[in-house]
């Protein structure tokens, strides 16, 4: 499409197509590898000794995997998994959601000494316990976090990934967990997203580089391997194609040739199956409209075949119930295709189930069962989980040590990527620094998504102990050179600073919340460019520090700023971004692993494709040696950027395009403040029946149902009601009456989007995302209404 086409709204909110073709791979086409260290005879006596010893359940029950939200250690004695995962809102067994390592060792120790007990007709076998530690072992509170993987691509260092990679299995083991479900090997093509930022870069060449290295770190090499070493068991993801799907919608179709899908997204495999992988994970999205987790030409026949891999497959997130014909409780055909595990987080008893039925039926045949199960205890066994010894669950203080964080500040450091130097930095250690911006001092914001939560959000900086914002390293920086640095969200100041350092960027996302419909940043809604105007009109130098997953389009806020920094996502040592910017004994030395957008349109802007024209091409990347203008950037964006909010419904005291408040004649509205702005919210009066209805263009919901995803309603009750109070999404309503808060101040309503669904909404189109309806009078303030993952306080009124 043209760069500066305007995009219909159907096209931009359209899910992903589908070919209509099933694909079949051709093994001889793809790259020959070979697993190193896994197989070996005396392996292969043991696993055989175990086999003969199992019944058909327990080996059924190593096919399976369950989240810790979902079960309990009891559970084992009646189905024996061989898997349990915490997926990434999952607290550890009694604690919160936010934890530090002890309450994870106690939930494995509690999982695994139920399914190593000694009882007649068991055969004692581990547990594997996974988790999504994919910039650090970022569900544990004091862990270290890494920049995300889009950051560390701009690094060019596959030697630090593996120290990252080091860091991230000893920090992983000591928390008693033994499997990282990482790196994500993904290429991705188009910005849009929500994942991009899990991928090293959209150069199949920079993900190759890498592939191997962070294996390495992770597991250990071949012969050095096992937990009792501080290692876990990585496994590469997604396979495959996971990072072309069609409009960058997650869970969607990549339509390319078998050629494409070998040189592009399957680049990262080879090297990862020759370091020794121990597992590897499908992808939920299809190749050409044939789901992966049902791909046997592909999972078996190139991945298992061509490429050698002799470790085992795990699904991915009910990605097992996407395969047509399939449920997310009866699937035989994802094992007949090649998968080993099943990722059930809260299907796994059905899984097992049915599982257990189609082999007794002879729908399954026992030889894909026993070579699943082999592969499975095969990697145990090389894990070293047979052996009781868990000495780095004795080394605590490893999580988040000086050590450790000392790594991650280098990969920050390394990260960084100049855009735009008009000479104002190094900015001297001796300056009067204003550092401003909501994001300067937010751990939670510079760390992203998959921070403690699945999508990044809920944190404080409190859930970051031994953690550094932003501000608190340029501050450190400023102090040691003789310098100040004066905190300001709002850039205000009383005497005028040298240069003000302003820290703004995306919110934390992960899929599906990060899958957006345009690359411009703020559609909309520009407040950090407010704030660089602010500062400009008063004469201040500004340096803009950029966070986000992706590049996106930010040509106004360019011209606004002295000097750009993309600073990505940059995780827990924020002081890193000081060492570079404060006192000139650092210099720049990232560059782009993905190309700048010159537009809001150039979604598929990738090295060497056809009419490429980024406003910085990929490698891009300054220092304080070279020298490079920038002139004044257009500022005509290309896409109606109305188009691109699917989520946010009222903030701010507005609704935001492409949505519109709809009052009955009963109601009225009034501007009020809310709890952080003046006239922040809106006052809505019923002085009868009626409704206050959100409505906008036909929404898919189906995804964000099925991901546990809630309508989050932010409001104050200035007028109790008298009579029966709905809230409604999708033509689906329940009764809200007694679940508003009357008391003073203002409380957050969480109603998952499963709530709807079950009072009769249709989530595949929605347009009408909240109605507020009473009976009588009535009044209510509302701040903010939007779709969130937040679990804390949800509830299904009336169930």
């Amino acid at each position: 499409m043209g760069r500066f086409s305007q995009i219909s709204l159907a096209l931009l909110l359209a899910g992903s197509a589908t070919a209509g073709i099933a694909q079949v791979a051709h093994p001889d086409r793809w790259p020959a590898a070979k697993s190193v260290g896994l197989v070996d005879a005396a392996t292969e006596a043991k696993v055989t000794a175990l086999m003969k010893q199992m019944t058909l359940e327990e080996k059924i029950g190593q096919m399976i995997q369950a989240d810790i939200g979902s079960i309990k250690p009891e559970d084992l004695r009646r189905y024996p998994l061989g898997s349990i995962l915490a997926g990434g809102s999952s607290p550890p067994l009694g604690s919160p959601d936010r934890s530090p390592a002890a309450a994870w060792v106690a939930t494995s120790r509690a999982f695994n000494a139920v399914a190593l007990e000694k009882r007649a007709g068991h055969v004692a076998i581990p547990l594997m316990f996974g988790v999504d530690a994919v910039h650090g072992d970022n569900n544990v509170v004091g862990a270290t976090l890494f920049p995300h993987n889009s950051a560390l691509g701009a690094m060019r260092d596959p030697a630090l990934i593996r120290r990252i990679g080091a860091v991230t299995a000893e920090e992983t083991a000591a928390a008693g967990i033994d499997w990282a479900f990482g790196p994500t090997l993904a290429v991705p093509q188009d910005d849009r997203w929500g994942r991009a930022y899990e991928g090293y870069s959209e150069d199949p060449a920079v993900v190759a580089s890498y592939a191997g290295a962070m294996i390495e770190g992770l597991q250990g090499i071949p012969g050095q391997q096992g937990i009792q070493r501080g290692h876990v068991a990585a496994s590469p993801k997604h396979f495959l194609g996971d990072g072309g799907t069609r409009d960058g919608v997650d869970q969607g179709d990549t339509q390319v040739d078998e050629q494409t899908l070998i040189k592009v997204h399957g680049a990262g495999y080879p090297p990862a199956i020759k370091a020794g992988a121990m597992t590897v994970m499908a992808s939920f999205s299809s190749w050409n409209g044939q789901k992966m987790h049902g791909n046997h030409s592909l999972l078996t026949d190139v991945l298992k075949g061509r490429m050698g891999f002799e470790g085992f497959v795990v699904g991915d997130w009910n990605g097992h119930g996407q395969v047509p014909g399939c449920t997310n409780t009866d699937c035989p055909a994802t094992f007949a295709a090649g998968l080993d595990m099943a990722m059930a987080p809260d299907s796994w008893k059905g899984m097992f189930d049915t599982t257990l039925a189609a082999v007794k039926a002879g729908k399954l045949p026992m030889t894909r069962v026993d070579d699943a199960v082999r592969r499975i205890l095969r990697v145990k066994l090389k894990l070293g989980l047979f052996d009781p010894a868990r000495p780095w669950e004795a080394r605590g203080a490893t999580v988040g040590s000086a050590e450790h964080r000392a790594v991650a500040r280098e990969a920050v450091a390394k990260s960084l990527v100049l855009l735009k130097n008009n000479g104002v930095l190094p900015v001297k250690a001796s300056a009067n620094i204003l550092v401003v911006g909501d994001a300067a001092d937010d751990i939670g914001r510079q760390a992203g998504g998959w921070t403690l939560s699945w999508q990044g959000d809920g944190n404080t900086n409190a859930d970051f102990p031994g953690a550094t914002s932003i501000y608190a390293g340029i501050a450190a920086a400023a102090k040691a050179g003789g310098g100040t640095a004066t905190l300001s969200r709002d850039g205000s100041f009383t005497a005028k600073p040298d240069v003000a350092i302003v820290v703004f960027g995306e919110q934390p996302y992960a899929e599906m919340r990060g899958d957006v419909r345009t690359l411009e940043f703020e559609p909309g809604d520009k407040q950090s460019l407010a704030l660089l105007k602010k500062l400009k009109a008063a004469g201040v130098p500004t340096v803009s520090v950029f966070l986000s997953g992706r590049p996106l389009w930010v040509n106004p806020e360019l011209n606004q700023s002295d000097a750009f920094v993309a600073a990505w996502f940059p995780g827990s040592e924020g002081a890193g971004v000081a060492d570079v910017l404060v006192g000139g004994k650092r210099d720049f030395t990232g560059k782009l692993s993905f190309s700048w957008p010159r537009t809001a349109g150039q979604f598929t802007l990738n090295k060497g494709a056809p009419g490429y024209d980024p406003l910085f091409p990929f490698g891009y990347g300054l220092s304080y040696a070279s020298r490079a203008s920038v002139p004044a950037l257009s500022e005509e964006a290309g896409v109606d950027a109305s188009l691109a909010n699917t989520s946010l419904f009222f903030a701010r005291g507005r609704v935001p395009a492409p949505f519109q408040l709809a009052l009955d004649p009963t109601v009225t509205r009034t501007a009020v403040d809310s709890a952080t702005a003046q006239e922040g919210a809106v006052q809505l009066s019923w002085r009868g029946a009626g409704s206050a209805r959100i409505t906008g263009p036909a929404l898919s919901l189906v995804r964000e149902t099925n991901a546990d995803l809630n309508l989050q309603v932010s409001y104050r009750i200035d007028r109790a009601a008298t009579g029966p109070v709905s809230l409604a999404l999708g033509g689906g309503k329940v009764d809200v009456a007694r679940a508003l808060d009357s008391s003073a101040g203002w409380h957050v309503l969480r109603v998952p989007l499963k709530c709807f669904r079950s009072a009769g909404a249709t989530m595949e189109s929605v347009d009408t995302p909240m109605a507020l309806t009473a009976t009588a009078p009535f009044t209510v303030a509302i701040s903010d209404i939007r779709l969130a993952t937040d679990p804390a306080g949800a509830v299904c009124p009336g169930a």
